[in-house]
């Protein structure tokens, strides 16, 4: 089986191999990335996060069912907890959405943290890639809900959702932990609960104090997603934002810089693997016990380290 001749027709088979390629990240999973490279670009990312317990898994399901309706393919990334045992992703591919694996223009799949912090796998980026060449219109990343470390989804996301969800204790403190700055829209969800005029109050007015300047001031929706309502208002704010990025340049402004950081990252990355095997050994182990016992000190021996990988 040509995988990526198959992930280019939209294959599932194909597209779960490919995943299943760069999460282990075995031998052909860079040829892989190489080959389906030209034909990203396309999806539109969208992140959704939030608290736990805010119901991003029912809104996730809702958000993807009105897409489907208005004719557009969707790739869902569901981002879990790691199992601590077999480092797997501890829900699976979300119970809840059971009803979406039988529609074809869906795809689903559940990917363990592994320890990441930020909420998102590291291979999350690439996922989406594989998603967007498999012709994903939609590519939804749903995150652990971790709360302050959450801000990695912006990194990756062309809108990012924030859920918010009233009577959770301390309703600001989910504000205060720092994603009121990556929300670009924001739904209150479970509506019908008592606080959720508190809690758009105490929003609204989060909003006035931020003194960034900003062409674009997120919308804040209310939905209750187990009973349907306010959805549609809810993708209608999520494609307002779009056409928002689109028109004002933004969005090629976000994606040329989002490139940016990966080619650093993956600079970063093939650095710091080169770097181990050229110091590992005796000579770095009898440096660092030089360190260790007080006889030199990390700065220099660093430097040691860089002068000689560099010469």
């Amino acid at each position: 089986m040509d995988i990526v001749a198959e992930l280019l027709n939209g294959s599932k088979l194909a597209i779960s191999r490919a995943i299943t390629t760069v999460e282990n990240e075995y031998d052909e999973a860079t040829e892989i990335m190489q080959k389906i490279y030209p034909n990203t670009g396309k999806a539109y990312v969208i992140g959704i996060t939030g608290p736990p317990g805010a119901g991003k898994s029912t809104l996730t399901d809702k958000i993807t069912k009105e897409y489907r309706s208005r004719g557009k393919s969707v790739g869902i990334i569901a981002v879990d907890p790691s199992s601590p045992f077999s480092g797997g992703a501890i829900l699976g591919d979300r119970i809840r959405m059971n009803e979406l694996t039988m529609d074809d223009g869906v795809f689903i799949r559940s990917m363990a943290t592994r320890g990441s912090l930020g909420g998102m796998s590291r291979k999350t980026a690439e996922v989406v890639k594989i998603l967007d060449a498999a012709g994903k219109d939609i590519v939804i990343i749903e995150t652990v809900g971790v709360g302050q470390s959450e801000v990695d989804i912006v990194k990756t996301a062309d809108t990012t959702l924030v859920v918010l969800v009233p009577g959770l204790g301390d309703d600001i403190q989910a504000i205060k932990a720092g994603i009121l700055e990556i929300g670009d829209v924001f739904a209150i969800n479970k509506a019908d609960r008592e606080g959720v005029e508190r809690l758009n109050l105490e929003m609204e007015m989060m909003l006035d104090l931020d003194q960034s300047e900003t062409a674009w001031r997120p919308k804040i929706m209310r939905t209750v997603a187990s009973q349907n309502q306010g959805v549609v208002e809810l993708v209608d704010a999520i494609e307002d934002h779009s056409t928002f990025l689109t028109q004002s340049g933004m969005l090629e402004k976000h994606r040329f810089e989002r490139t940016r950081n990966e080619i650093l990252a993956m600079l970063d990355e093939a650095i710091k693997i080169y770097l181990m095997k050229k110091v590992a050994g005796s000579k770095f182990e009898s440096l660092t016990t030089e360190v260790n016992e007080r006889k030199n000190d990390p700065y220099s021996a660093v430097k040691s380290v860089l002068s000689e990988v560099l010469k």
